[in-house]
Order: C-alpha cells, then structure tokens, then sequence
C-alpha cells in the first residue's frame, strides 16, 4: 500500500511547534554595533533603579561624561532611551559635542510635547548651534506649552535686536487677544529683549561717572520687562494675568 501523505499541520499545532522551538537570541537591544553593550550604558539604563529618581540624572551625566560618549553612541542612547534617559542625552551634549552633528537630537525633542524635554533640549547646545529660524520657533513653543523662557539658554544674547523675533511675537500677541485668551506674561520679558541697540548704547554720555556702567551688548540697559514702554512701536497690550499650564507628562513615575 503506498504510504499516506504526513497531514499539514494545523494553525494551532503550528504555534505549539514554535512555542517549544527555543528562540534565537535578539541582536538589537543589547548588542551595539561593535558586540554586547558595554557596562557603563546598563548602568546608564539602570541609574533611577539603582540610585533613585532624584539622583539618576546626576549619575548618568557622569556616566556618559567617563565613558567620553561620542556623537553615534548618544544618538544611539537617545533613540534607544526613556523620557529621563534622553534628557540626560541632551544635557550632556554641550560637554561631549563641540559641533552641530548632535542638532538631530535637539531637533527631535523639541517636536515632542514633553515640556521638561523642550527645556533641556534649549541648554547651550542649542544656544550655540541651532539655526536662527529653528531657535524663534522653538521659543515660541515655549510660550504656548508653559515652559519658562528662563530654561533658554543664551537668550538675551540671541534675541537682541532680533526684529523677526519681535514680528513673531506680536503676531503670537496679537492672534490669542483676538481669541480672548490671555498671553503669557514671559512673551513680553522676550519682547523687550529684541530691542536694538540705541545711539546712547553706540555713543555713551561723556559725563558717564566712575560708579556708573555705560550700556553695551555685554551690560545691556536694566529695563522692566514685564512692563514694556507702551509707546514703543508694534507693542502689544498689557499682559492679563496668566497662569502657566500643568507641565506633568506623566513621566514623573518613571525612572
């Protein structure tokens, strides 16, 4: 008699079949491209297991700091990592990064809505490195999700007599009274910044005294920021009483 055909195997005795087929090690999470992952990224992966959420940050800034991480390893880091894991990426990269091939990063988190992201991803590298155009968007962001302009690093400095900057602010201003909503009390601290420099900071007053410190771009004229002159042209109104939204991601469980 010829022998029977071996039936198919069912769906179900299939997946019984892989079950018992022992898997094969996977290569991407704990492997780097040059073999297993050295030591010091697990330790940087378990820092708010092993020292707390209060000092995780610290220690993985010491970490990548000891281990001079370099611009593919923290990129790599960053994609791999938590919300934590990449704000410590970002913080770190004015210290390990002399250049700007670490701005995708930058770039990258300031799309995201995670507002303690946003703050550290505007630190000096961003000061020194990020494009003009990107910069003023990215204080913009700031004013519309609550994060505090004092978290930009550099800012004076940048907003001087930035007239686009000045533009888009009033525009901003402009477009949420329109709405009946109120504007953030920080637009104006950055308005007032965008001034130029006046004749009187070019040519300082001859009668200036030994106890005076004329104005310059390095000691700029003290001003009220909060209280703009309402005769300075393109000016919006008074800011009404703002109060900052949550900055809660629901990040503040993870370590």
């Amino acid at each position: 008699m010829p022998t029977p055909a071996p039936s198919a195997q069912t769906p179900s005795a299939q997946a019984t079949s892989a079950e018992a087929t022992p898997a094969r090690p996977r290569p991407a999470a704990h492997l780097s491209a040059s073999g297993p992952t050295p030591s010091w990224e697990l330790r940087f992966a378990e820092a708010g297991r092993r020292c707390g959420p209060e000092h995780a940050d610290t220690a993985r800034l010491v970490l990548l700091h000891a281990a001079r991480a370099d611009t593919a390893t923290l990129a790599r880091l960053y994609e791999q990592g938590t919300a934590t894991e990449r704000r410590a990426v970002l913080a770190a990269l004015p210290h390990l990064v002399p250049g700007p091939e670490a701005l995708p990063l930058v770039e990258d988190a300031l799309r995201t809505n995670d507002t303690r992201l946003v703050a550290v991803a505007l630190g000096p590298y961003a000061a020194e490195h990020l494009a003009p155009h990107d910069w003023r968007h990215a204080v913009l962001k700031c004013l519309f999700t609550g994060v505090p302009v004092d978290a930009v690093a550099g800012l004076a400095h940048r907003a001087r007599a930035d007239t686009e900057l000045a533009r888009m602010l009033g525009d901003y201003a402009a477009e949420r009274t329109a709405a009946g909503r109120t504007v953030p009390g920080d637009l104006y601290r950055v308005l007032a910044l965008t001034d130029p420099p006046t004749a009187t900071d070019a040519h300082p007053s001859a009668t200036t005294g030994p106890g005076d410190r004329a104005t310059s771009p390095d000691h700029p004229a003290t001003a009220d920021p909060d209280h703009p002159s309402a005769t300075s042209p393109g000016r919006p109104a008074a800011p009404a009483p703002f109060a900052p939204p949550s900055t809660s991601t629901g990040e503040d469980l993870e370590y």
